[in-house]
């Protein structure tokens, strides 16, 4: 065990790893459930998709942490799913065999670039004040899904506003932020993990937890072929490019998965391993040489490209690195260890998706509240009193969490990064390859105002 994912170098233990695993996985077990029932509207099986969703999650997860030895976990990415279902199938009119054949492709695109070094070629090119920025700005979307998975923030009346404290699931949110909270200040081990399971069992008798019904395993397994292989049948990537009319649309649909796919990954492992040391101070010195992060870093972005093409053959959206991961970070997992216990939890929820279904919203959102608290910490590293370094961070911060979209956060914030340093005359500081990700977003902006 030691020698596989060097505990005592990484200054962790068996006991925090797996605390930190199971914290993880409490934290993204949502998308088990909400994954299927999103992508079947669009005609797949619930049943397919659902065990495809787990099927990813586990060979993503333990690619993560078997090859890269860091403690992060994949999945289906929500916001990419929703772009699968309403926009690529509803709105362009694309079957989901279409759509999950431009996953795979996808996939192979951030395999390629992966490969290539540039993905970390971009990451270079991120200055500090950014990847503060980003870190901080993921703080602020992680607290954020919590209060909106909970309801705690509406928008009954078309603004957001506080919702009134008379729901059950809102009085055990609370409770359960308040043990988090006190756990935490007390330095209480496995804080984030006890008040996830307390809260859920105070949830018992307000009516908030309770099983609900759903597919056994054995009609999971039945439905799976409807969806396995299905990219490479004549309805996947044969008529994706059958009609050269639809090529660019195509393309363009491609290009917009690739691009949010591959910025949510950078966000996620710059907002986080930075703060934690997870890519220590050693991966940085290499980057500023020219070399890139050390192998850890090379096999993370590789393990992350991989999963989506895995998924996409399974019968499932982008798989992409869980921004929940923070949840079992925050809790102390530092090593591939975290992911692999992440991974046997996805393999024993396909056997048990009815109790791992009954943990609610109001029990993991507390989690991700204080988590979020924990990484905006990293905004105390940037000068608010220099609009050149505070705009950017600004919308780096805000966006990630009002359009619900880490890769539209950082979109944001390279384009006020781009326009301050011109304003400033500073054009020299900038990148190439800063301003050609900068001008692809511009680009994937305007084709989605198209479309």
């Amino acid at each position: 065990m030691e020698k596989l994912f060097k505990l005592k170098e990484n200054k962790t233990t068996v006991s925090t790893e797996v605390m930190a695993g199971i914290t993880t996985f409490f934290a993204m077990a949502y998308i088990i459930i909400v994954n299927p029932t999103i992508l079947s509207q669009s005609g797949m099986e619930w049943g397919a998709v659902f065990l495809a969703t787990i099927i990813a999650s586990i060979i993503g997860t333990l690619i993560m942490g078997l090859v890269a030895n860091v403690p992060y976990a994949q999945a289906p990415g929500m916001g990419l799913n929703a772009f699968f279902v309403y926009t690529v199938c509803f709105t362009l009119g694309f079957t989901w065999q279409q759509a999950l054949s431009m996953v795979f492709v996808c996939g192979l695109i951030n395999v390629l670039i992966t490969v290539t070094k540039v993905r970390k070629y971009i990451i270079k090119a991120i200055p500090e004040s950014l990847q503060n920025a980003i870190g901080g700005g993921i703080g602020v979307f992680v607290a954020y899904i919590g209060l909106l998975n909970v309801g705690i923030i509406n928008f009954d009346a078309g603004v957001p506003a506080l919702s009134a404290l008379n729901k059950p699931a809102l009085l055990v949110f609370v409770a359960g932020l308040t043990i988090i909270i006190v756990l935490s200040i007390m330095k209480v081990k496995g804080a984030i993990l006890i008040g996830i399971i307390v809260t859920t069992l105070i949830g018992i008798p307000f009516g908030v937890t309770s099983t609900s019904d759903t597919v056994s395993f054995s009609e999971a397994c039945a439905a799976l072929p409807t969806t396995f292989g299905a990219i490479f049948t004549a309805q996947g990537l044969p008529s994706l490019f059958a009609d050269p009319a639809k090529i660019p649309l195509v393309l363009i649909t491609i290009f917009s998965f690739s691009l949010s796919d591959t910025f949510d990954t950078i966000g996620t492992f710059i907002g986080t391993g930075r703060r934690t040391g997870i890519f220590s101070a050693a991966d940085e010195a290499a980057l500023e040489n020219g070399k890139g992060f050390s192998s850890k870093m090379d096999k993370a972005l590789f393990a992350d490209a991989t999963a989506t093409s895995i998924g996409a053959i399974f019968g499932t959206s982008n798989t992409t690195t869980f921004v929940e991961s923070a949840a079992g970070i925050g809790a102390g997992g530092r090593t591939g260890l975290t992911s692999v216990v992440v991974a046997l939890c996805f393999a024993v929820s396909a056997f048990l998706s009815t109790f791992v279904s009954a943990i609610p919203y109001a029990a993991t959102a507390p989690a991700l509240v204080v988590v979020g608290c924990m990484m905006v910490s990293s905004f105390k590293e940037i000068n608010w009193a220099d609009l050149e370094e505070a705009v950017p961070a600004f919308f780096a911060g805000m966006f990630m969490a009002l359009c619900y979209s880490i890769s539209y956060g950082i979109a944001t914030a390279f384009i006020f990064y781009c326009v301050v340093k011109l304003a400033r005359k500073k054009a020299k500081d900038l990148s190439p390859i800063l301003v050609v990700a900068t001008l692809l977003f511009v680009l994937n902006f305007v084709l989605l105002a198209l479309l």
